[in-house]
């Protein structure tokens, strides 16, 4: 009989193949072994894929209700950055709904709980991923005030981070400025991520 772990493996490379239906499948099954192996931390992981899978599909109220569930027992057990990822995924479900408000509201929260825990990497990709709707809302100053924060949080740039973060530097230059002050800043995408569970989002 499989364990939780290797199902887990078997789902997350059937979930790579885009075979969605055999992952969700290979994920069920994952998630009664980890259960019946008394790991229920990992058990809710498997919902969050479970949720993703959802998400990728378009059913976006059953990725949602599967997330719900997944955050609930790790804020039970008080595991504050797993709660913190799942936060980050239901964001992109709303995301991905067309609900951007919403999807800022947990963005945000996902980020203040990255940053509560010292996670400063995943604060940074959720705030980038906040950043991304203030420019595609037709905010381009909260998001360049969102980037400059999210950049300075991240270790591990692409190339493309680098050069926005060159031209940010460019800007204060000319313009002044900097860092915001605290309350001006958006609290908190992701990651991101998503920001953020063992199988990676597809954007």
């Amino acid at each position: 009989m499989a364990t939780g772990s290797e199902l887990q493996a078997q789902g997350i490379k059937l979930f790579m193949q885009r075979d969605y239906e055999e992952a969700a499948t290979i994920f069920k099954q994952a998630q009664s072994a980890y259960q019946s192996e008394g790991k229920p931390d990992l058990a809710a992981e498997m919902q969050v894929n479970l949720g993703l899978i959802d998400r990728t599909l378009g059913n976006y109220d059953a990725a949602i209700a599967a997330m719900n569930e997944a955050r609930a027992v790790f804020a039970a057990s008080g595991d504050k950055l797993r709660e913190a990822q799942v936060i980050g995924n239901l964001g992109g479900v709303y995301l991905a709904q067309g609900n951007t408000e919403q999807a800022m509201t947990l963005y945000r929260e996902a980020a203040d709980t990255f940053y509560e825990v010292g996670d400063e990497e995943k604060y940074g990709q959720t705030l980038l991923a906040l950043a991304d709707i203030h420019m595609r809302s037709g905010k381009p100053m909260q998001a360049l005030s969102t980037y400059e924060v999210a950049l300075d949080s991240i270790k591990d740039l692409s190339l493309r981070q680098k050069m926005l973060k060159s031209l940010i530097g460019v800007k204060n230059r000319f313009v002044g400025g900097g860092v915001p002050e605290a309350e001006e800043l958006p609290a908190s995408d992701a990651a991101a991520t998503d920001a953020t569970s063992s199988i990676p989002r597809e954007d």
